[in-house]
């Protein structure tokens, strides 16, 4: 084996083992890891003797604790983490005008959950048994606990004052 071979197997085995560190977890990054790491020193042994093959061991062991030090401080980490916080919220029932029975109509596509203009009220709802297209009567069939049941329905006059919720 030549020099540029071990170092590239030894750099590779590092970068791996840095990988499953931060954006690879599940072992195999790791693993692959450290077995470039164990064959990268053996030839190291091989290649140069005991003395150089030790150099090469502390070395790799040292430059591993740099990284897991690195990558386990807490700065280091917030730059990998997600700092936004979710605005959505679940339909609140209660106090609401939406009954079974209730005609609206739908916003995007059910597929089969999606957004839905019900009594004036934008709310999730929930297809039965089918996907729904946008803009399409929609009628309530049952609520349990937040989750709004609907079917799809003829489109005929009762539908006329329905908004589509569809700016024109």
């Amino acid at each position: 084996m030549n020099t540029t071979l071990l170092i590239i197997i030894l750099v590779l085995g590092l970068v791996l083992l840095a990988l499953e560190i931060v954006a690879l977890p599940g072992g195999v990054a790791g693993i692959f890891g450290l077995g470039l790491l164990i064959v990268g020193v053996w030839q190291s042994y091989t290649l140069w003797g005991e003395a150089m093959g030790n150099i090469i061991l502390i070395i790799c062991t040292a430059i591993t604790v740099i990284l897991l030090i690195i990558f386990l401080k807490a700065k280091t980490w917030k730059r990998f983490s997600l700092n936004e916080e979710s605005d959505g919220s679940v339909n609140k029932i209660d106090g609401q005008n939406i009954v079974i029975g209730s005609l609206g109509r739908t916003i995007a596509r059910l597929a089969p959950t999606g957004k839905a203009l019900i009594n004036d009220q934008l709310v999730e709802v929930h297809a039965i048994n089918k996907f729904i297209d946008p803009d399409r009567p929609i009628k309530v069939v049952g609520i349990e606990g937040y989750r709004i049941d609907v079917i799809e329905v003829p489109n005929d006059d009762r539908f006329e004052g329905v908004p589509n919720g569809i700016e024109e």
